[in-house]
């Protein structure tokens, strides 16, 4: 699987691609990322990308001359277009196991003001990961990214993401404890000490329903 990230700042993403699990899935061809700086294909002569909206208003715009150019220069039969926009559709797990599926991902992170509308013509998908605005593309970006990689085969042990929250039951994640058993006085639940594994699944499906319904009840009105 390939992604390539469209930004004007590449460099947000060094760490993001050299740490921890991303690393090593780049390090396995797991997975091939490469960040785009899409300045370069701009033709205007003093490298502007955006300019003032139609109409009036505060803040620059993203021109399409730059965004069209790169997409078309990378673009194949096989990719799927995504930007990041807080008008997008909320993200979910389920998008990520789909998009893990995919053999080629375009991700464009706006900034400034936004998109030239006819830009959006590009996109298969437009995902916002929340109700806020951040000041560009490029977190939101890394955040689907991540969530992509972990899921595709061989990159983590297939049990660890199966059980997680959100997935096919749209409970949250049960409670997780590790040695020791009992740590300043705090103790872990005597049911998972118990051996008894039957048992054992039955009290984290409790609990996973507890906490869903504490903490997200629309969860379960699906």
């Amino acid at each position: 699987m390939k992604i390539s990230i469209l930004s004007l700042f590449p460099h947000m993403f060094d760490g993001f691609l050299n740490e921890s699990i991303i690393k090593r899935a780049i390090e396995d061809k797991k997975i091939e990322i490469e960040v785009i700086d899409f300045r370069e294909y701009t033709k205007d002569p003093h490298k502007k990308v955006d300019d003032t909206p139609y109409g009036g208003g505060a803040g620059m715009v993203l021109a399409c001359q730059p965004i069209f150019d790169c997409v078309n220069a990378i673009k194949t039969p096989e990719s799927k277009v995504i930007i990041m926009t807080p008008s997008g559709i909320p993200y979910k797990q389920a998008y990520a196991y789909d998009l893990s599926k995919e053999k080629h991902l375009i991700i464009i992170c706006g900034h400034y003001e936004g998109f030239d509308e006819r830009i959006l013509s590009l996109a298969d998908m437009e995902i916002s990961i929340g109700d806020y605005v951040l000041t560009g593309g490029e977190l939101p970006a890394m955040v689907i990214t991540d969530s992509i990689v972990r899921l595709i085969p061989g990159v983590i042990n297939e049990e660890s993401h199966i059980n997680d929250s959100f997935n096919d039951n749209f409970l949250l994640d049960y409670p997780t404890y590790t040695k020791p058993a009992d740590y300043n006085g705090m103790k872990v639940p005597d049911i998972l000490l118990s051996g008894d594994h039957k048992k054992i699944d039955e009290w984290r499906y409790q609990e996973a329903l507890k906490k869903t319904q504490e903490r997200r009840p629309d969860l379960l009105d699906k």
